[in-house]
């Protein structure tokens, strides 16, 4: 299944801020931040990728459904969910 590119928009966005925030969680442990702070920027990347992630198989699924010919079978949908758990 190929995902349509015009809606993948929101998730190159994310994936993109989400990046900006390792960058910045690498330049914490570098600079020897307070590790506080350090694991809260981190969460945020993590949730960030998250949400890409599902974002990515809510389009997909989207697509599974209104078209016929890029149909996946349950198992496969469960394992992309479970990817993300």
């Amino acid at each position: 299944m190929e995902l349509d590119a015009t809606e993948l928009t929101p998730v190159i966005n994310r994936l993109k801020r989400a990046q900006g925030q390792l960058s910045a969680v690498t330049r914490m442990l570098e600079e020897g931040r307070d590790c506080k702070d350090v694991v809260t920027q981190l969460a945020a990347v993590s949730k960030a990728l998250d949400r890409a992630g599902f974002l990515i198989i809510a389009t997909g699924l989207q697509q599974c459904l209104t078209q016929e010919d890029n149909a996946m079978d349950k198992k496969e949908l469960e394992q992309l969910f479970l990817s993300l758990a």
